[in-house]
């Protein structure tokens, strides 16, 4: 299996809605971070945004010379 590599995302957003980010991300036994991640893979997934998958981007660096 492939580490996935990740990066940080620092934002702000109103209390109300971090709120409610918590109680859902509660509410689907996740973590805040994965159910935002969730939440924009869904996003994209309803309006047509690929994301590479990371076997797609391995590909894509080797191909190009990238470590």
């Amino acid at each position: 299996m492939v580490a996935t590599k990740t990066t940080t995302l620092n934002l702000r957003i109103d209390p109300h809605l971090k709120e409610a980010l918590r109680v859902a991300a509660i509410q689907d036994h996740r973590s805040i971070a994965n159910m935002v991640e969730v939440m924009i893979r869904d996003h994209c997934a309803k309006n047509g945004i690929s994301i590479p998958n990371q076997h797609e981007l391995s590909l894509q660096n080797k191909n190009s010379g990238v470590v």
